[in-house]
């Protein structure tokens, strides 16, 4: 999500935040008629369970793509218009109804788990619902996540759609069958956008269309929606054989990618002489309230963008410091401007190929899994496994990402590798990106997350970015003790992309409340960083399409940082690295307070 993804892709986590809390019509749990004072603290918690149960089941069904990504088959046939402004409503009601079946429960009496549970429940819904003043859905599409590209990986079997049996085949093909609907709704609201000056900056749309010009083709047989036919099982029936390959190339080339054109042209004639010249969120009606909200909701916490954008000023000079230690170090002769150039230019840092990279990886597992045990107690059971980035997607993907593996054990968690653009691929940058990403990263935090059988659902499901991508960077800072950085240069690569994150904290802010432009942005990076022209811009034009989400890393990961210290300082020798670890993870993603909370009960306790 990113340059790196959290959970599945950004697009998906984009649509996750629009349908959060959506569900069917039906009426919460009868028990949110009784009042709270009259129920017993144990009967609370377990009518509270009732209840997030039955919430989690109404909204799978109303988000039937959730289900899907989470290896629940279920509702793989089914696609709702989430475009439409029939499901907003709906989503709103539900949200509003579920809230208030919740609350008239009570936290009363509530410990451990079930007052967890209960206090993220809450500010959760509420903060959907204060969310809902702003019009994001006038803008649904950019070059970082659209419904078109999200589509050709479900349809493409590469994605979380499964392939595998011919009701596998039919699901698809009913589900195939919605996606035209989802972009004329697109469209629709995009007109509306237009009407009341909620546009995309014309530097993210301009990326679009070649990304659907990528996809469209005149022949099915040449679309990306084929190869599931071409991998056609050789177990099926001549006559299921036939029957699929005939709907399917009616689908593609009569339904889907007539769609795929009319979002082009929309796009390309009505849509782009519309767009804005200027970056930030400023430059829409209420930007600055909605950038403030966007803030607080990437960061969980009551940080204004003016603090946190004097936390990355100071984070980044704090590593530039450690940076010039490390230049001493290697006897490097030069400032660090000069240092960021031979990082990027010399050619002992490029990996010679494609398979080259992917072993570099794959190595790395082996070497960093040996060292796991020193620090880690709480291990996931899910497997893991290490893949390119499809070709179609390549261009505009992030250097790495993560998609959680699914519940029943059928798809691994998978460490996506971006091997586009080879020469920007440096080896400096493998070890840490594969700790954020992979081990200990995200795959030990999502996965042990969805093993978390009796949490509620909606937290084993869901997830907090300043949680999961805090925790991401403060698995790089764990590279030394695993067995890796021994190489100074490896360790500027952990450096660089700390810094990374304290850059993102000055230019989204910069962009989104201080009136940056685009090529400030870019500049500004470029200046204080060795990352390459070509990285600066992805990042420049991912903080424009999801302004606040970049926020998430740097802050999460302070806090963690700032709890491990305080154990450090007031455990002493008691403190135990396995037990903080297991400690930090083994409720699940949760919001920064709430993880401070639990941290300093878990210190008092260790105390004796």
């Amino acid at each position: 999500m990113l340059h790196r993804l959290p959970q599945l892709s950004l697009l998906t986590l984009a649509l996750a935040a629009t349908l959060a809390g959506c569900a069917t019509t039906a009426s919460p749990a009868s028990t949110a008629t009784i009042p709270a004072q009259t129920v017993p603290a144990q009967d609370k918690a377990s009518r509270l369970t009732a209840l997030y149960e039955q919430y989690w089941e109404e909204q799978l069904k109303l988000n039937p793509l959730a289900a899907t990504f989470q290896g629940d088959p279920r509702y793989n046939d089914q696609l709702p218009n989430f475009y439409s402004p029939e499901y907003r409503a709906q989503a709103r009601a539900f949200t509003e109804r579920w809230l208030t079946s919740v609350e008239s429960i009570g936290p009363e009496g509530l410990t451990g788990q079930d007052l967890l549970s209960y206090e993220i429940f809450v500010r959760d819904a509420k903060l959907s619902l204060e969310g809902d003043r702003f019009p994001g859905w006038q803008q649904p599409i950019n070059q970082f996540y659209n419904f078109a590209a999200m589509a050709v990986q479900l349809g493409s079997g590469t994605g979380a759609q499964p392939f595998k049996t011919v009701q596998d085949y039919d699901n698809w093909r009913k589900r195939g069958a919605r996606i035209p609907g989802l972009f004329d709704q697109a469209i629709a609201n995009s007109r509306e956008g237009m009407k009341a000056g909620v546009v995309q900056p014309r530097a993210l749309m301009v990326k679009v269309l070649p990304q659907l010009d990528a996809l469209i083709k005149p022949k099915a047989d040449d679309t990306m929606f084929w190869m599931p036919v071409k991998n056609l099982p050789a177990s099926f029936s001549d006559a299921d054989k036939a029957r699929i390959t005939a709907e399917y190339r009616q689908m593609i080339e009569g339904e889907l990618m007539p769609a795929y054109q009319r979002l082009r042209s929309f796009i390309k004639d009505e849509y782009m002489p519309g767009t804005r010249t200027t970056a930030g969120m400023a430059a829409l009606p209420d930007g600055d309230a909605w950038y403030a909200f966007n803030a607080r909701m990437s960061t969980t916490t009551e940080l204004t963008p003016a603090r946190i954008h004097q936390v990355g000023l100071d984070e980044v000079a704090r590593i530039h410091g450690e940076m010039r230690k490390l230049i001493a170090q290697v006897g490097f002769k030069g400032d660090l401007q000069d240092f960021f150039k031979f990082m990027q230019t010399d050619k002992r840092f490029t990996f010679k190929s494609e398979d080259a990279l992917l072993a570099h990886y794959r190595g790395l597992e082996a070497k960093i899994n040996a060292r796991i045990p020193e620090q880690f107690s709480l291990l996931p059971k899910a497997p893991f496994e290490i893949r390119p980035v499809e070709p179609f997607r390549a261009q505009s993907a992030a250097g790495g990402s993560y998609m959680s593996p699914s519940e029943d054990g059928t798809r691994p968690g998978i460490f996506y590798v971006n091997t586009y653009d080879l020469p920007t691929r440096k080896t400096w940058d493998a070890e840490d990106l594969y700790l954020h990403e992979a081990i200990p990263g995200h795959h030990f935090q999502i996965a042990l997350q969805q093993e978390l059988t009796d949490l509620p659902k909606f937290r084993r499901f869901g997830g907090e970015t300043a949680f999961s991508e805090g925790w991401g960077l403060y698995a790089e800072s764990l590279g030394k003790d695993l067995g890796v950085y021994t190489d100074p240069y490896d360790y500027f690569g952990y450096l660089q992309n700390e810094l990374w994150r304290a850059i993102r904290l000055v230019v989204d802010t910069g962009l989104h409340s201080k009136g940056w432009t685009r090529e400030q942005v870019i500049r500004y990076m470029l200046d204080n960083s060795a990352e390459s022209e070509t990285q600066a811009t992805a990042e420049a034009e991912r903080y424009m399409a999801i302004p606040g989400q970049a926020l998430a890393y740097k802050m999460g990961e302070l806090k963690i940082k700032e709890l491990r210290a305080r154990a450090e300082r007031e455990l002493g020798p008691r403190f135990d690295v396995r037990a903080f670890h297991a400690e930090v993870l083994k409720d699940g993603a949760v919001p920064l307070s709430i993880l401070e909370r639990k941290v300093d009960r878990w210190i008092a306790s260790q105390r004796g």
